[in-house]
């Protein structure tokens, strides 16, 4: 387990990383080969690529982020860079991202309206 100034500092690096890559496919529209490297740079920093991404189980990439000391928060928002790193360049991390909310929804022990919501309307697109 992290002492508390190292679990801040890896809480921090955690943030900045998923602020760049939610900012990197916020913008619908594809994105360069410059971008697509900068996404791959910034998720290396969690021990993945596209590739890896695509290749894990939903299982696999729970267990590696859990292992790299992910809070709810931080699942959840990763959750939300593979929706929109979906609808950006054409993955389908949909599945992906519902394990990650519905993991989040039964162990957090907290009860979200918010990840409820994404669950539902996940639900409602692999119905379609």
């Amino acid at each position: 387990m992290l002492n508390k100034g190292l679990r801040d500092e890896e809480k921090i690096r955690i943030d900045n990383v998923l602020k760049t890559l939610r900012t990197l496919v916020f913008v619908p529209q594809p994105l360069d080969h410059l971008q697509i490297a900068e996404v791959e740079s910034q998720l290396k920093e969690f021990a993945l690529n596209i590739e890896t991404l695509v290749d894990y189980s939903n299982e696999e990439l729970i267990t590696l982020l859990i292992r790299l000391h992910f809070d709810w928060d931080q699942l959840e928002q990763f959750a939300d860079f593979l929706m929109d790193f979906s609808k950006v360049k054409n993955y389908n991390f949909e599945s992906k991202a519902l394990a990650l909310y519905q993991y989040i929804q039964a162990e957090s022990k907290v009860f979200s309206f918010g990840i409820n919501a994404k669950i539902a309307s996940l639900k409602n697109i692999n119905t379609k």
